[in-house]
């Protein structure tokens, strides 16, 4: 992975726009097993989010741990966030518990400062009016009052992580919608990017297609040896199926 070229800012601009559920279509195209983050839901509607990952990783709470975490501004949170930029997103594995906090609007007040791509966690956010308006994207599994520390720590910064059962790695792409969120490794975004639009082609040739014959959607989708010939009669291009 250490060899891959960053993912470029013009790759985000262009996954910003394709629907989440079209690349995890592309995704299984591939033959990649599911990366929609489970639990990490939009904490207002309306926004799209696309950026390079950096990544974050809870631990449970033990009482001898506190002795040997990092303080301060070494603490792996405030790492982790100083890694991020308007194209990066901050990815939390809060080990899925949905009701205990990684942080509120004093921590991610220095996310809106730096301009940071977004925020995605399995886990729950605090002060979320407050953080409607600091005006980054705000993926997660809830909103709650309860403290975090009583539950679990800030312990590892840009290593691979679970969140919402998905693995991400550091540095690859997160995009996120009014559907959720879904991750894309670095090695195939550019292969997805193109598999997506070539779906999202045939899409619009199918619904124009049922429109035309007032059948079953079923003679097309899925896709199917009909839908790639009415593909090909319609583009004279070759399906990537």
């Amino acid at each position: 992975m250490a060899d891959l070229i960053p993912i470029t800012d013009e790759t985000l601009s262009i996954l910003k726009g394709i629907p989440t559920q079209t690349l995890i279509d592309g995704l299984w195209v591939k033959g990649w097993p599911s990366t929609y983050v489970e639990g990490a839901r939009p904490l207002q509607k309306g926004q799209s989010m696309a950026g390079r990952a950096v990544t974050l990783r809870f631990v449970p709470h033990r009482p001898d741990l506190f002795s040997d975490k990092p303080k301060g501004e070494d603490s792996a949170e405030y790492v982790a966030i100083e890694l991020c930029g308007p194209g990066e997103v901050l990815v939390i594995d809060a080990l899925r518990w949905q009701y205990s906090s990684i942080g509120g609007d004093i921590k991610f007040l220095r996310l809106m400062q730096r301009k940071v791509g977004g925020l995605v966690t399995d886990g729950g956010v605090r002060d979320s009016v407050v953080l409607k308006n600091y005006g980054f994207p705000v993926f997660s599994a809830s909103t709650t009052a309860k403290q975090g520390p009583a539950d679990f720590w800030p312990w590892q910064v840009n290593d691979a992580i679970q969140c919402g059962g998905v693995l991400v790695r550091p540095g690859d792409a997160i995009v996120g919608d009014d559907d959720g969120v879904v991750v894309v490794p670095r090695s195939e975004v550019d292969e997805i990017i193109e598999i997506a639009h070539q779906r999202e082609e045939v899409e619009e040739i199918v619904k124009k297609q049922l429109e035309v014959e007032q059948c079953s959607p079923g003679k097309y989708y899925p896709f199917n040896e009909n839908t790639w010939k009415l593909y090909e009669k319609k583009t004279g291009k070759k399906p990537f199926k």
